[in-house]
């Protein structure tokens, strides 16, 4: 029997209906602010929500988490890099809208008070934060035992942030511009990142039955280390591409991976032809061969390896990837920007429709 996401106990088509329902209810708050400081600009279904502070200018706003990747940090008692896991995935949702991020605020529950436990995090949060070159001016410490239960007794948390951008009106990035015919260049991955975690763990380490220390043919680093490798950090290599190319649009390849694409037709009339893709990385290959996972499963929940998409014009390529080299990132082109609705991906010589 094959796995999916759905499976594993997460249902994508039941999170966008809640989405759905979601945004009907908080899209009734933006009247509040109308013609008053903090207009919303743009609010909930992209990557950021914007609001005007005057001047010409945005703030960008956006919250996240790790996801049950806390749990594999529980199961390897190893919590130095969570913390980078958490920025990542809100500074990296920031440079989508072309925010520069600024200011970070943590929320951290604790089963019980772990003064170890703490310090380790918050070490993570802080080298992610001279990455990003960012400020954490606060945040909060809930000591929730009867909230909070973890894969290992006494060691259970969960860790999410706020985090603030700002943006000049004329340099948002909402998509708007991409049209057919753009150059989709996709960003390398440092591994699974922050999404796709529950069905991986239970592939892995329950159909499996791997151990966290175990090192399967093809893998460089045990299963535990794989799972844990940290989220990469886009925000130079991508503010630095948008202050020198023409890009009209960037992606995030997080919960729902590719089809993350599709938020873009609320803005542009296009379809997303990934007919370039390199070879998926030797942990998602692990993964797909484990739980018999069809392909469009795996590239409906997984990076692949490809962590960010950025949609530019054909004249702007080899500045974005000449620029993407000066940061030691490596990047391709993964496919073009078409005039068919919906997100298609060659591979194994056929076209899945995502």
């Amino acid at each position: 029997m094959s796995w999916s996401y759905s499976r594993a106990g997460v249902d994508q088509e039941k999170i966008r209906r809640l989405h759905s329902e979601i945004e009907e209810l908080v899209t009734k708050t933006y009247r509040f602010r109308t013609g008053k400081f903090a207009e919303v600009i743009m609010g909930f279904g992209h990557y950021a929500s914007l609001i005007d502070v005057g001047g010409g200018r945005a703030l960008a706003l956006h919250s996240d988490g790790c996801g049950t990747k806390a749990l594999v940090a529980q199961m390897m008692n190893r919590f130095s890099t969570i913390g980078i896991d958490c920025v990542a995935m809100c500074v990296n949702d920031l440079i989508c809208v072309g925010a520069k991020p600024t200011t970070l605020i943590d929320y951290l529950a604790l089963e019980k008070p772990d003064e170890t436990v703490t310090a380790e995090i918050m070490r993570g949060l802080v080298e992610a934060a001279e990455e990003s070159e960012i400020s954490i001016v606060g945040g909060e410490t809930a000591i929730m035992p009867d909230v909070i239960r973890g894969a290992v007794p006494g060691r259970g948390f969960d860790l999410a942030a706020f985090c603030l951008g700002e943006v000049e009106m004329d340099r948002i990035v909402r998509g708007d511009r991409i049209k057919p015919g753009d150059v989709i260049v996709g960003l390398e991955s440092s591994g699974i990142h922050s999404n796709g975690l529950s069905l991986a763990r239970k592939v892995l380490l329950e159909e499996k039955g791997f151990e966290l220390d175990e090192k399967p043919p093809g893998l460089c680093k045990t299963v535990g280390e794989t799972l844990l490798e940290p989220t990469r950090i886009y925000v130079k290599p991508v503010i630095e591409a948008m202050e020198s190319s023409e890009i009209h649009g960037v992606a995030h390849i997080t919960g729902g991976a590719f089809t993350k694409l599709r938020r873009f037709e609320r803005y542009a009339r296009v379809g997303f032809h990934l007919d370039e893709m390199p070879r998926p990385s030797p942990v998602f290959e692990l993964i797909q061969e484990a739980g018999k996972i069809p392909d469009d499963e795996m590239y409906r929940t997984f990076n692949m390896g490809v962590g960010m998409c950025i949609m530019t014009s054909e004249g702007s390529v080899g500045e974005v990837l000449s620029c993407m080299q000066h940061f030691n990132l490596k990047a391709d082109v993964v496919g073009r920007v078409t005039d068919e609705p919906g997100v298609r991906v060659n591979t194994k010589g056929k076209t899945l429709r995502l």
